[in-house]
């Protein structure tokens, strides 16, 4: 089982005015540090929590379906199923169903339920499942809390950005980062 991003989100949870409002800077000089701390930042809430911040496209690719009736997409939360395609030994595609897939958006994580499971000819990743996930295409859609530890992340990566070398980074998180994203963590399967 792979799971990997194939669109990334056109815009950021926080903007560059927000970070710098937050930072008390008002200079132009450190723009692109931290637009890149911003980028670091997401992207490490992102990973922290399971979750997908900015609507992003995502592919679950597999070898063959897991036992049980149930697929979960480890990816939250899922805005929607794209296309389920199933690869023949060949290397023929073929579209499942849409009519044939149930998808629970509302759980942790996302569970998706297909009613005729076509074999897969391949012997590695015979299935790929393309999903979209994330809370919406505005920063204002991301819940506030994550919102803040992006903030809360920039800040301290700006800190102490002097202290080690860049192959160093991050040094730590912050106090009070844990808190912010204990919520919104995936659940352990």
């Amino acid at each position: 089982m792979t799971l990997f991003r194939t669109v990334d989100p056109l815009v950021e949870p926080v903007t560059l005015a927000e970070a710098k409002a937050h930072l008390r800077i008002g200079h132009l000089s450190e723009d692109a540090l931290i637009e890149g701390l911003i980028r670091a930042a997401r992207q490490e809430v992102e990973k922290t929590t399971g979750q997908a911040l900015i609507d992003q496209s995502w592919r679950l690719t597999l070898d063959d379906w897991p036992q049980g009736d149930v697929l979960y997409l480890n990816r939250t939360p899922v805005r929607e199923v794209l296309s389920v395609t199933v690869f023949d030994a060949d290397g023929a595609a073929s579209i499942v169903d849409p009519a044939a897939c149930q998808l629970d958006a509302h759980a942790q994580p996302a569970r998706l339920a297909i009613a005729s499971r076509p074999l897969p000819g391949r012997r590695l990743n015979g299935i790929e499942i393309d999903f979209r996930a994330g809370y919406g295409e505005a920063g204002t859609d991301v819940p506030d809390l994550l919102r803040r530890a992006i903030l809360l992340l920039v800040a301290h990566w700006f800190e102490f950005r002097t202290s080690f070398g860049a192959e160093d980074q991050p040094v730590s998180l912050p106090a009070g980062y844990q808190r912010l994203v204990e919520g919104y963590r995936k659940p352990r399967l």
